[in-house]
């Protein structure tokens, strides 16, 4: 049974797949987050995040577009490999951002309704006392 990934997770596996060059399912996905990040998730946890789902949608469209590609001198290999990647991710990289700010403009909306100001917006996040919050947690350990 897998654990819940945590961001850092999900950044790492979605820069995995901007650079995937074979065949991509979702069972070699698994396989190669178990061996180069020591995660042991299941299909279903990476299918859960948004993030993850729409790199590998990207990258399995890009591998079959990549099997019509010409052979190439290593150094142009490489360069080649590191220009398409970077593509990849540029073009993850506008997705999220496209969702993003179809989120900011939905939020935004819901808070002209409501009244807000901008001022309102932008307070700052109150200061969290950590070492109250670890009290709290823990009542029976000697305070």
């Amino acid at each position: 049974m897998g654990r819940h990934l945590r961001d850092r997770d999900v950044q790492r596996i979605v820069e995995i797949l901007d650079g995937w060059k074979s065949e991509l399912t979702w069972e070699a996905l698994v396989q190669t987050c178990q061996k180069r990040l020591d995660l042991q998730p299941v299909r279903q946890t990476l299918y859960r995040s948004m993030r993850i789902r729409e790199a590998y949608e990207l990258a399995k469209a890009r591998v079959r577009s990549d099997a019509l590609s010409v052979p190439l001198p290593s150094s142009l290999r490489a360069a080649g490999e590191r220009i398409v990647r970077l593509e990849a991710e540029n073009a993850r990289l506008r997705r999220e951002n496209d969702g993003l700010m179809g989120q900011f403009v939905i939020w935004q909306y819901n808070a002209h309704l409501r009244g807000m100001f901008e001022a309102e917006l932008n307070c700052p996040l109150p200061e969290v006392d950590l070492g109250l919050t670890q009290r709290r947690k823990n009542p029976r350990k000697g305070i």
